[in-house]
């Protein structure tokens, strides 16, 4: 018995049957058509990368660092880096939706395995709704911003909220301040439930129009930063903290770098998979490294680096002193809305086609790998995530779904 169980929890599926799944053989397995391109799995790549963190990340980081957090993007980008190198050898190898859960199955077994795709699950699952939370409260003080429109609490906010003292997960519900639904979270989850129901082709063509939206808008801030640019904020590059606060400062901002295993679920979607999947990553991190540095000696050139901190630090806040406007940083926080729903959008996607290769393999219901022939996407698979993902976001409040994740 014992003997049976163990052997089962260690075997592992060779790559050629991993792959061979992935193949129309007219054996009814179900599959996936191939229809994103190189460029649409790059957007991706940068989709999935470039949230929110940016246009806040510097108010925590540059206090740490000083100026010298630029190099502490390098540093991340570089830690990043091998992490990539590594995502885009296997994928190369192993061209399938499961991602680390199929590279897992073929090297560790298939215990670890599971183990690693219940990961994954898990935190694609509370990111997204948290991604969901942060956008709903965007999107309410971007309507403020620009109408005046107040939106009522109770249509903002879940009934739980976070009940303080030494338990940094003690809830409370119903208390003040609380509401009943946080419905634009559930809308935002609905839409991309939705998209992504059309079929990977149609996702990933409008994922790649707001990720091309997103660069416009910090192109549009690196313009006119720059435009204002002043070298003796880079003075003194160090704070006292020295390269120890370059270290520290790197450490959190590689969590900015957060996403671009998400291509790697693409594997049975992209066109030419060995080729394309390891040149979007590596170009995805390359065209994030290259905006986040940019934007960090932007923002570093407009103000001082003591200036760095709350909501000095906000890069609409950045822009909006700079022109006296208020135009360039609404459009900034639009900017930030769109950001949020590309992630969202790809961080769906991604658990999705997660569960449909643990499916496929028979560790979860059939039922989750059954592919809509018309639209050739695991429909019942992505509803049933969107469900339990808005249900998360609409009662949760965003301070313990970061926590959790």
């Amino acid at each position: 018995m014992a003997s049976s169980i163990l052997e089962q929890i260690t075997r592992k599926k060779p790559v050629d049957r991993l792959v061979a799944d992935t193949s129309d053989t007219g054996d009814g397995h179900a599959h996936l058509g191939r229809s994103i391109t190189l460029f649409q799995l790059i957007m991706f790549g940068v989709g999935a990368t470039i949230g929110t963190g940016i246009f806040f990340v510097l108010s925590e980081q540059v206090p740490v660092a000083g100026p010298a957090v630029v190099i502490s993007f390098v540093i991340a980008a570089i830690a990043a880096g091998l992490s990539a190198l590594c995502y885009a050898e296997m994928s190369s190898m192993i061209p399938v939706s499961g991602s680390s859960y199929s590279y897992a199955y073929a090297t560790l077994g298939e215990g670890i395995a599971f183990f690693v795709a219940a990961c994954l699950v898990l935190e694609y699952g509370i990111s997204a709704a948290a991604v969901a939370v942060g956008w709903a409260e965007y999107v309410e003080k971007l309507l403020f911003n620009i109408t005046g429109i107040v939106l009522p609490g109770w249509m903002t906010k879940g009934p739980i909220t976070l009940a303080g003292g030494d338990n940094p997960f003690a809830m409370a519900f119903f208390e003040e301040g609380s509401g009943l639904i946080n419905l634009p979270a559930v809308i935002l989850v609905t839409l991309c439930c939705v998209l992504l129901l059309r079929g990977a082709k149609e996702s990933a063509r409008a994922n790649a129009i707001m990720v091309m939206v997103k660069l416009a808008v910090l192109t549009l801030f690196i313009v006119i930063a720059g435009s204002a640019f002043n070298s003796a904020n880079f003075t003194p590059f160090f704070n006292e903290s020295g390269f120890n606060g370059v270290q520290a400062a790197a450490a959190s901002i590689f969590f900015t770098f957060v996403g671009l295993d998400a291509v790697s679920t693409a594997g049975e979607e992209v066109v030419n998979p060995r080729r394309n999947l390891p040149l979007a990553i590596i170009s995805a991190l390359v065209i994030v490294t290259g905006f986040y540095v940019l934007v960090a000696l932007a923002a570093l050139g407009v103000q001082p680096a003591g200036a760095f901190e709350g909501q000095e630090a906000g890069l609409a806040t950045i822009l909006q002193n700079i022109t006296g406007s208020a135009w360039p940083a609404n459009l900034l926080a639009a900017g930030a809305v769109i950001s949020i729903f590309s992630v969202t959008l790809i961080v769906l996607y991604g658990q999705s086609r997660i569960l449909f290769a643990v499916s496929r393999d028979g560790l979860l219901p059939s039922i989750f790998h059954r592919v809509d022939p018309r639209s050739m996407t695991p429909v019942a698979c992505t509803i049933i995530v969107a469900v339990f993902v808005s249900l998360i976001a609409a009662f949760v409040p965003s301070g313990l779904l970061w926590d959790l994740t």
